[in-house]
Order: structure tokens, then C-alpha cells, then sequence
């Protein structure tokens, strides 16, 4: 992939957890095509190094505490990326865990609140200027893993992890990640904002740092590297040959059909609305 090209100057990018691992990768290689990366991150200390290399390198970057677990500090992120007065040409919510248990800070099933609740706050606070940005994107980075899910158990949302692994918990919060998307595309596509989902291939990132070893290991084995897992998202946030497209999932830079469960418009609603009552967050006008 061709990082020395300025096709992206002027433009501001959004990501989630980029200090490390996929979102480090893509933010770098965005910044290396001249846009200003926003690292939305959980520790600022371990940012920095982020920062500073990206800025060593000529490009431009800052950083922001974000802890999605915490719907609070997701407002106080918003409103300091807000603050800046500058426009947001694309929102990357790649941010997550895997093979996690416990709750959240704001009571959700740890990985259903991580990667799902906090991103739909924070995609709802942002939307205001991702609006007033001509041709602006919102890309999600879900996983193949959202192919496993069977539904969603909305009690379960509220309690702890129950599985062993956390993995079937992922699944379903990658499940939503697609379900977002394409409601996202019928709400707020018509206003000019473009809403992308994607797998971005089996990556030895962090998102797996919390499963046991020697299971985090084996797992890794045969894994892709981070900039490889970049290249999706990379894709859809920038190519021109998805600009008018909305609401679709992706794998290997490519348009593929999700999940059924997926499709389902009426489950798409129903997790809306209950994320709304959830963050007491909806699209304004």
C-alpha cells in the first residue's frame, strides 16, 4: 500500500483506539497521506509514542482520552474533539476487545459495551459535524466473527460475561457493529453521511490481549500483521470506489453479504432504539 501520497491533506480522520495495534497501523499510514489523525485512546501516556512518531515523520496528529466502557468519559471525548471547530471527514470506530468478561463501567456486558454502546454514543455525538462535512464517513470495524451470532440477547447485555471465553459475547457485539451500520445508512445516509462495516482479516493485534496464554499464542498463529489488517479499513474511509456506497460490509477490500441476522431491518430498529434509551443519545436534526 502506497503510504508517501498527500491525497488525504485537509482532511481530519477520527479513530478509536489507535495507540496500538490495527488502529495504530491505519492511523499511521493515513497520516503518511497527509490527513490529521484524532487518536481517540484509552491511555493518553501510551499515545504519546504514537504521536510523536507520526509527527516525526511530517505528519500532523493529537490525541484524546477515550474509555468506551465509561459513557461519560465518551461525552467528554465528544465534546473535546468538538471543541476544535474542525470538520470530521471520517469517524473510524475501530476500537475493541476480544475474549473479554466482566462489565463495563456503565454496567454493559464488557464486550458488548466496549465495542457497540460507546461507539454508538460517540458516532450519535458526532454526527452534528460528520453532517456539516461534505461527503463524510463513518466506518466500523466489526469482524467475521459477527457471522457466528445467533441474535441478540438484550437482557444479556446487562449482566456480566457468562461464556468461559468471551468470544460468544464478541461475536454479537460484532453482529451489532453491522446492525449499526446499516441503520446508520437509513437514518443518516440522506444527509450525506456514508456508513461503511468491515472484517479486517484475522489480526495478532491487541484486541486479543486479554485471553489467557498460552490460548493467545496458538491463536495468533498464521494471524496477519496489523498494516495488513489496515488495508480494509483504510479503504473504506478513503477509496472513491465506495464513495456512494452505504450501509455495506466489507472483507479483503471488497463488498461482501454479511450475516442474514444482519439484514434484518426490524433487529437493525430495535437495537437503535434501545441504544438510544441506553445513552440517551439519538440523531439530532
Amino acid at each position: 500500500m502506497a503510504t508517501g501520497t498527500t491525497d488525504l491533506a485537509g482532511r481530519t480522520i477520527v479513530i478509536t483506539g489507535a495507540n496500538t495495534g490495527i488502529g495504530r497501523a491505519t492511523a499511521e499510514l493515513l497520516a503518511a497521506r497527509g490527513a490529521h489523525v484524532v487518536l481517540a485512546c484509552r491511555s493518553l501516556e501510551k499515545t504519546e509514542p504514537v504521536l510523536a512518531g507520526i509527527r516525526a515523520a511530517g505528519g500532523s496528529a493529537e490525541g484524546i482520552a477515550l474509555d468506551l466502557g465509561d459513557l461519560d468519559q465518551v461525552r467528554q471525548c465528544a465534546a473535546g474533539v468538538l471543541a476544535t471547530d474542525r470538520p470530521i471527514h471520517v469517524l473510524l470506530n475501530n476500537a475493541g476487545l476480544a475474549g473479554t468478561r466482566g462489565l463495563t463501567k456503565s454496567g454493559f456486558e464488557l464486550a458488548f459495551g466496549t465495542n457497540h454502546v460507546g461507539h454508538f454514543l460517540l458516532t450519535m455525538l458526532l454526527a452534528p459535524r460528520l453532517r456539516a462535512t461534505p461527503s463524510a464517513r463513518i466506518v466500523n470495524v466489526s469482524s467475521k466473527s459477527h457471522f457466528k451470532a445467533k441474535g441478540i440477547d438484550f437482557g444479556a447485555v446487562h449482566t456480566s460475561t457468562s461464556s468461559i471465553t468471551g468470544l460468544p459475547e464478541y461475536e454479537v457485539s460484532k453482529l451489532a457493529n453491522v446492525l449499526f451500520t446499516k441503520e446508520l445508512a437509513r437514518r443518516l445516509g440522506p444527509s450525506g453521511v456514508h456508513s461503511y462495516s468491515l472484517h479486517p482479516g484475522v489480526v495478532a493485534s491487541d484486541a486479543w490481549r486479554r485471553v489467557p496464554w498460552p490460548f493467545r499464542a496458538l491463536m495468533k498463529l498464521g494471524m496477519i500483521t496489523n498494516e495488513q489488517g489496515a488495508k480494509t479499513s483504510i479503504y473504506c474511509a478513503t477509496s472513491p470506489d465506495v464513495a456512494d456506497h452505504d450501509g455495506r460490509y466489507y472483507d479483503e477490500c471488497r463488498e461482501k453479504t454479511p450475516n442474514p441476522l444482519a439484514e434484518d431491518a426490524a433487529l437493525a430498529r430495535t437495537l437503535w432504539e434501545k441504544s438510544v434509551a441506553w445513552t440517551g443519545a439519538d440523531l439530532t436534526a
